[in-house]
Formats: structure tokens, C-alpha cells, sequence
């Protein structure tokens, strides 16, 4: 069996500094120094884990490249990178909400966003079938003229925006499962029928009036944009219902030529800013879903770039599945967390919402390719 999964990640990714803040909130007043939500550990034990396991070896490694100044500007502004910059220069700062800039983020976050944009080249050419960065800064807050929720540079628009330029796609599909709504990247193509943008997410949480089920694209990008909102304490039956019976429904009519995944591991059952309650098998279900997706209608090619997950015991665990999912081999790897867990309670909740925004979304479903 070749090696049919890519692999792109860079040491780089776990220098880029979030400073001693406490979760999501920076140090200081009454806030003592801790370490911030958004570090180094979650990802670096992913990396970690697939090498102590010798998994790593099952995965093609790929380096990612420094995207220049006019990669980034396919989706921010001149301006906007010109104050990223300059603060990386000052020593750093908030660049927005939730969203800082340390000493070298810069150019760790131009690296963030070259490894999706490499990963896309990696499939699109077919060096290999699917491709799973492990970059951080994270990127599906960061709009075009801010930073947000942790992103400074938005990775997977850029990289869809690089996609569509370089090779002259027409329909790429982007699925963001992050427990938080993938804002960045729903203004990034909300007036574009080119790239159809599905966020699954929390009902009320970050960020503030964003990701509502009415939020449906404007102008030409009417219908691509389709927000499932999500009650806290869904689980793996209830984002696997809705993979049936609204991701799949959709993405037979849209019959993209390229899919993308914000693959966020805050939704997982232990993560500290999220409620939801999906399992490391649930990521793995659920890939096994988007693969399958991509195998009927664009030959496998998937690119799914890390987002958030700030469980640093167990985003490893989950990360580690959606990547088995997208080799086509299990691991040797037992969860350590896998014990019986009853979503009886909540399932009743989860259909009823579930029933709620496809019937809402009904009439959104008549995509038109062309």
C-alpha cells in the first residue's frame, strides 16, 4: 500500500507565543498567569503521538513553503498584514478579538498558511490522494481586515483561494466542524457560488452573532453558505445525522471538485471551550463520511487543516483517528478515554435540532452546477 496520505507540519508551528494567559483570556487583574488555551501541546503531542507510535511512517511528510505577501493577500488586506507585521517587529500584541501576534508570528503564520496551500498542490497534483496539516496559528476567525479567536491569517481561504487560481476549480467544498463558527471563512465566499462553506458548530458561543441558520450567502452566494447550529452536548449520533442528512444531500447536488476541512477538535467530550460531546471514533465516523464524499465526487482529493481542540490529553487521540480515516489503516493506538458513555439523555434534543435546520435549509439544497 502507497502511501497515499500526506502529512505537512513544521517545527516552526509550536514556536509561534499566545503568552501565560488563562484559557482564552490574558493574564493579569485577577486572571494569575497560566497557559493559554491556544498553545503548543495540543498540536505537538498530535505530532508526538503519531511518532511514538510509529504511525508517522504510514504518512508521506511533506514540508510546507513560506507563502509570500501575495498569498496572503488573496484574502486580507494589504493593510491588515502591514499590522501584523509591525506588531511581530514591536514584540507583539492583540491583532483582535482573542487573536495575538508574539515575537516571529509573522512569518510562523505565512508558514501556517504555505502548509495548506502545499497540501493542496500535494493533492491537486496527485503526489498523494489526502493531505492533513498540522499548522497552527489557526486560521477560520481571521477575516480579511482582523484577526479573531486565536487566527491571525485565514489558512483554508487562502489555500481555496490558491486552489481556485492555480488550478481553475469551479467548486470547492469547504466543511468546518470547529465548535466555533468558522467566520473568517464564511465572509471570506459568502457572496461566491464557486466555494460552497458548511460550518457545524454550538448554538451562543464564539463568535457573537455569527453562524446563525438564516446566514445563507448573499447575491450570487445565495444558498452556498449553510449554517448547522448545534445544541451543547450533541455527540457522534447527532453529528453523524447530520452528515446524512445534510452534508451528503448537499454535496450531491454541489459535486464538488475539491473538499476542505477545518478540522477543529474543540468539539471533542473534554474540551475546556466547547460542550459538545463527540469521542475520538467520532472524528474517525465522521471523516470516514467526508471521505466517502470525496471518493464519489472528486476522485478522494480531501485537504483538512488543523484548527482549534484545546484538550491537550486528548486532541491527540482525536486527531490521530481522522488521520487513520484519511490513510485507510488503523493504528495501533487504544483510547485511553474510550469508556462506555451513554448520549441517550441528549439524543432526543440532538434530533429535534437536527430535524429543525434541515428543514430550514430545505429549500437551499438546489444547488446548480455548471
Amino acid at each position: 500500500m502507497t502511501k497515499s496520505t500526506g502529512f505537512i507540519c513544521d517545527e516552526s508551528y509550536f514556536w509561534h507565543q499566545t503568552g501565560n494567559g488563562a484559557l482564552n483570556v490574558n493574564a493579569g487583574g485577577w486572571v494569575q498567569p497560566d497557559t493559554h488555551a491556544e498553545n503548543p501541546e495540543t498540536k505537538r503531542r498530535v505530532k508526538n503521538l503519531l511518532e511514538r507510535s510509529y504511525f508517522m511512517d504510514e504518512l508521506k511528510q511533506i514540508a510546507p513553503f513560506l507563502a509570500s505577501r501575495e498569498h496572503i493577500e488573496l484574502n486580507h488586506s494589504s493593510s491588515y498584514i502591514e499590522n501584523v507585521k509591525s506588531l511581530d517587529e514591536a514584540g507583539g500584541g492583540d491583532i483582535g478579538e482573542d487573536a495575538i501576534v508574539g515575537p516571529d508570528s509573522y512569518e510562523i503564520a505565512r508558514k501556517s498558511a504555505g502548509g495548506v496551500m502545499k497540501a493542496v498542490d500535494a493533492v491537486m497534483t496527485n503526489e498523494v490522494q489526502n493531505a492533513y496539516t498540522l499548522n497552527r496559528p489557526p486560521g477560520h476567525h481571521a477575516e480579511p481586515e482582523d484577526g479573531s479567536g486565536f487566527c491571525l491569517f485565514n489558512n483554508i481561504a487562502i489555500a481555496a483561494k490558491h486552489a481556485r487560481k492555480k488550478y481553475g476549480l469551479k467548486r470547492i467544498l469547504i466543511l468546518d466542524w470547529d465548535v466555533h463558527h468558522g467566520n473568517g471563512t464564511e465572509t471570506a465566499f459568502y457572496e461566491d457560488p464557486d466555494v460552497l462553506f458548511i460550518s457545524i458548530h454550538q448554538e451562543n458561543i464564539f463568535p457573537k452573532d455569527r453562524g446563525r441558520v438564516k446566514d445563507v450567502g448573499e447575491k450570487k452566494g445565495e444558498g452556498y453558505n449553510v449554517n448547522v447550529v448545534l445544541p451543547a452536548g450533541t455527540g457522534n449520533a447527532g453529528y453523524l445525522e447530520v452528515f446524512k442528512e445534510i452534508i451528503e444531500p448537499i454535496a450531491d447536488q454541489f459535486q464538488p471538485e475539491l473538499i476542505m476541512l477545518s478540522a477543529g477538535q474543540d468539539a471533542s467530550r473534554f474540551d475546556p471551550l466547547g460542550r459538545m460531546l463527540i469521542t475520538a471514533e467520532g472524528y474517525y465516523q465522521m471523516t470516514e463520511r467526508l471521505k466517502n464524499i470525496a471518493e464519489k465526487h472528486c476522485g478522494g482529493k480531501l485537504v483538512a487543516c488543523h484548527e482549534g481542540g484545546y484538550s491537550t490529553a486528548y486532541v491527540p487521540f482525536c486527531t490521530l483517528r481522522i488521520i487513520e480515516s484519511l490513510r485507510g489503516k488503523r493504528s495501533s493506538v487504544q483510547d485511553p478515554y474510550d469508556r462506555a458513555f451513554d448520549e441517550g439523555p441528549f439524543y432526543q434534543n440532538q434530533q429535534a435540532a437536527i430535524d429543525q435546520v434541515k428543514d430550514t435549509h430545505a429549500t437551499y439544497w438546489n444547488f446548480k452546477s455548471e
